[in-house]
């Protein structure tokens, strides 16, 4: 073997245990929120039936023991796209045969009332639309949250959700974060943050930013279990640039200290000052929060979603989401390219979130 074929070996060798130390720092996490909702037992309803990775997911949760589920669909189907996995645990609920149906119909009407909602209307978009009764259970008291959009949309998934669980109390907005897990990254929490909102909102204002850094705060706090550190994010650090968007991020801060007073928050600052403890230090010495950054808040989409993206490829990072956050109960999308395991990881994070409700 020559000097070449000896590095490159080596080379090799020493890429397998890194790439091992940084796919155990990742499962470190979703472990941990694993064995948080296997704690305390939740039922989690799944509206999919008609994709084969709903029921890959369902078969680990419930191997696992980490979460009760609820399929809908009828048992033909489920049947057909469960087939070679063990779901024998699960509960399969038939719209059409469920004696629970004409309750859910009649409280769907009930609820829709004001808008021109029959029973008729009502029948049919429950008997159609599994979103819509997964939704009516949770309302209902028959489940603890519902992971959905394999093969929906966000706003197919979201529109039931707001129309019948409705928002939180007391919440302003209802916003989108990815929980972000960076393999070999000494930035943030240990390589985890919370990134918001990266889903939702399109071009949210200074008050819409000032309820995401504080549903994202509450959120880093619940998931991870430690206090969070939140930078609101601009291409300005402390006033080192002047521009109408930079003024919408400041007066966001300005209303995010003065309405969520228990956690650390500031801004603006750029990337690098929030997270690198150096260079926070020099671009906003007077700043608690820079360096130190756990909770990201994007001043618009187009930046929380390219944001996320270029870590979840480049940074090799898992990226968990997208969670809603504001809604009653918790009600978690998926991306539609998602595989079986990252459905497995947002049921355990719904489940761990449903403790909280």
């Amino acid at each position: 073997m020559d000097y070449k074929e000896t590095y490159e070996k080596i080379l090799g060798e020493y890429r397998q245990v890194f790439e091992r130390v940084d796919q155990d720092n990742m499962r470190a996490f979703i472990d941990e929120v694993k064995a948080r909702a296997k704690a305390d037992k939740k039922t989690i309803i799944l509206p999919e039936s008609m994709d084969r990775r709903t029921f890959e997911a369902a078969a680990e949760i419930l191997a696992e023991d980490i979460a009760d589920i609820v399929i809908i669909g009828s048992k033909e189907e489920c049947a057909k796209n469960s087939e070679g996995l063990d779901i024998s645990k699960a509960v399969i609920v038939d719209p059409n045969t469920n004696p629970k149906t004409e309750e859910y119909i009649n409280g769907f009407v009930e609820l829709r009332k004001s808008k021109g909602m029959t029973k008729e209307e009502a029948t049919k978009i429950l008997m159609n639309q599994y979103m819509y009764y997964a939704c009516m259970m949770v309302k209902m008291g028959d489940g603890d949250g519902i992971v959905s959009g394999a093969c929906h949309s966000t706003a197919d998934t979201l529109r039931p959700s707001l129309q019948i669980i409705k928002t939180k109390p007391g919440t302003k907005l209802v916003s989108a974060f990815f929980v972000m897990v960076v393999p070999d990254c000494g930035f943030g929490n240990e390589g985890t943050f919370v990134f918001g909102d990266c889903a939702l909102n399109q071009n949210p204002s200074s008050e819409e930013l000032a309820a995401i850094a504080g549903s994202s705060a509450d959120s880093f706090k619940q998931l991870i279990g430690k206090e969070p550190v939140v930078a609101m994010l601009s291409h300005s650090s402390m006033g080192s640039a002047k521009h109408a968007d930079i003024d919408k991020v400041t007066t966001a801060v300005e209303i995010a200290k003065k309405d969520y007073p228990q956690f650390q928050i500031d801004g603006e600052l750029q990337l690098d000052a929030a997270i690198v403890p150096e260079i926070g230090a020099s671009k906003a010495p007077n700043s608690k929060v820079a360096g130190r950054a756990n909770v990201l808040i994007f001043p618009d989409l187009d930046a929380g979603n390219i944001g996320y993206k270029l870590v979840q490829r480049l940074a090799k990072a898992e990226a968990y989401g997208p969670m809603c956050q504001g809604i009653a109960k918790p009600i978690n999308d998926l991306s539609r390219g998602c595989s079986y395991k990252d459905i497995v990881g947002v049921i355990a994070i719904t489940a761990l979130q449903a403790q909280s409700n």
